[in-house]
């Protein structure tokens, strides 16, 4: 599975098995470095983003520890079920007032039809809804939301959002005026959120939505 990432990628990811199979948490950077030999953080951060890009995990940078392996089937699993896309499931996200993200754990994913998302599948992930700021959008409480990371949406666009002050998550349309982003509600009864840009960074945008009815 390992055989196409070159030896130090290979390394890193082995150790991520390794300690995600002996923790219940992601190891930092720093201790992935001393387990491969590299004192780089920055090193170490290129190696997770090249994983990252082949599809091998998913990186939170806002949130420490935050990192997640991407299942990846077997080649006799993948020629069996060549339509299944399994998507890593990462908690909550709040579509209110901004609240601080809970923190990131289990093991779960969300198995949906390869199709819908066509050639791009790469670095998707889950997230259940709370709150209704985002009703007249479509997007209920209790809803499973399908996000793209990416870290800039264009205006108008629905992405999850991680303010660095105060340290707090939320769902809204993004809109960039100026220096200043405006995190749009989609409910009347609520107001936007106005924050300067270099406070703003985007998690991903949301590509899908799923409602289960009673």
């Amino acid at each position: 599975m390992n055989a196409e990432l070159p030896t130090r990628q290979q390394r890193v990811r082995s150790f991520l098995e390794e300690y995600l199979e002996s923790n219940e948490y992601p190891p930092t950077l720093r201790e992935i470095g001393r387990a491969i030999g590299v004192k780089s953080t920055s090193l170490i951060s290129y190696y997770l983003d090249q994983l990252e890009e082949r599809g091998y995990l998913v990186r939170q940078r806002s949130v420490s520890r935050g990192l997640r392996l991407v299942r990846r089937d077997s080649p006799r699993e993948l020629k069996a079920r060549p339509e299944i896309l399994s998507i890593p499931y990462l908690g909550h996200i709040v579509a209110s007032a901004p609240v601080p993200i809970e923190p990131l754990s289990g093991d779960e994913s969300v198995e949906l039809s390869r199709a819908l998302f066509g050639a791009n599948t790469a670095n998707l992930f889950a997230l259940t809804v709370k709150g209704d700021s985002m009703i007249d959008a479509l997007i209920h409480d209790g809803d499973t939301i399908i996000l793209r990371h990416q870290e800039r949406v264009e205006n108008g666009e629905m992405a999850a959002v991680w303010l660095d002050e105060p340290g707090e998550t939320t769902l809204k349309k993004v809109y960039y005026e100026g220096r200043q982003v405006r995190l749009q509600p989609a409910n009347p009864s609520m107001g936007p959120i106005y924050v300067p840009e270099d406070n703003v960074r985007v998690q991903g945008k949301v590509v899908m939505v799923i409602r289960q009815l009673e």
